[in-house]
């Protein structure tokens, strides 16, 4: 491998692996290549400076391989969380499969991450699980970034395991920075999280990720009131736009209406993602919400994605919301993601 420094959205010290054959470059002005942010005026090791316009085909060919290794990434999460529910007959795959994607590229590819784990997260990114019940794919993108061996997944929901079905900061899991067993309160605790940071200093980001149905607690309200009241600038919070939730549609259950209105009525700025399971619009829309944090408003993602995402049988219904599948089940389900990594 060939190590780069290479800035997509925002300024990065960390050099960046690539395939072989790619430049290691720094940089001076910024250009845009399918919606994504980087910069030209490169060069080389050689210390030759290297005309922007001549490496085009190098920077959509980079942006293409980094989508490819995002997709093995996130078709190996899909096994191991298909492969998780089934072997306690336990757990929640349906909303876990279809924010794959989205936690799959903000870990791999969005987030500034330092080596190890600590509560604190001073000088880097943080993200917070609110809807904590699609543990499998968060444990799975935690292990497979580093936080904790891959073999772990395999003792998901099993007693003494660090791997309880909602994760909990009492087991010491690194990763965990809160229990989010109860729904609605995730996004309290990255408020105080993300103001931290502005009195430390910090200028790094606080990420959230909530259910849609989620949004039907109170709490949720009143930190979201209070995020724009306070000007927190430093955070942004995703909704999974699902349309589904344990017992039938979110319209059925409690109709919302427009979160897009309700969140702007709050004054925040929002964004949508229409495409929520496709890594490349993941990549451009969540560049663009960094793009427009630290200007005096949070920043609200809505994700809209497809419950079961990748597994044909688990899609457009909410039945697998918290059902695992039968021993036929998940050999059709691994047949349709085949391994790209390894299995635990």
């Amino acid at each position: 491998m060939v190590r780069v420094n290479i800035k997509i959205g925002v300024r990065s010290e960390k050099p960046t692996e690539v395939e072989p054959g790619i430049f290691s470059y720094t940089y001076d002005e910024k250009i845009n290549i399918a919606g994504v942010t980087i910069e030209q005026g490169f060069t080389n090791e050689d210390g030759n400076t290297i005309n922007a316009n001549s490496i085009i085909d190098t920077r959509l060919s980079f942006i293409m391989s980094n989508t490819q290794q995002l997709q093995d990434f996130t078709t190996q999460v899909r096994r191991d969380i298909l492969r998780m529910v089934h072997a306690v007959n336990s757990g929640h795959p349906g909303g876990s499969l279809g924010c794959t994607e989205f936690l799959v590229t903000l870990y791999q590819h969005l987030m500034d991450r330092k080596e190890g784990f600590d509560m604190d997260a001073i000088g880097e990114d943080v993200f917070f699980l609110s809807n904590g019940h699609i543990s499998p794919v968060f444990y799975s993108v935690l292990a497979r970034s580093g936080y904790f061996p891959v073999s772990e997944l395999a003792t998901f929901r099993l007693l003494n395991s660090r791997l309880q079905g909602h994760p909990t900061t009492h087991e010491g899991l690194p990763g965990v920075r809160m229990a989010s067993g109860s729904l609605g309160q995730g996004l309290s605790v990255a408020l105080g999280a993300a103001q931290a940071k502005k009195l430390n200093g910090d200028s790094h980001i606080v990420y959230t990720l909530h259910g849609d149905g989620e949004l039907q607690e109170g709490q949720n309200w009143e930190a979201i009131m209070y995020a724009s009241a306070k000007n927190v600038d430093n955070l942004i919070a995703t909704v999974d736009v699902n349309g589904k939730q344990i017992d039938g549609t979110t319209d059925e259950v409690l109709n919302m209406g427009s979160l897009k209105a309700k969140f702007e009525a709050f004054d925040w700025d929002v964004l949508e993602i229409k495409e929520g399971n496709n890594i490349d619009a993941i990549i451009a829309g969540m560049t663009e919400a960094k793009a427009k944090t630290g200007k005096g408003k949070p920043v609200c993602v809505l994700l809209y994605t497809e419950m079961g995402n990748g597994v044909d049988f688990m899609m457009h219904t909410h039945a697998w919301h918290g059902k695992a599948p039968n021993d036929a089940q998940l050999e059709n389900g691994l047949a349709q993601n085949i391994s790209t990594l390894a299995d635990y």
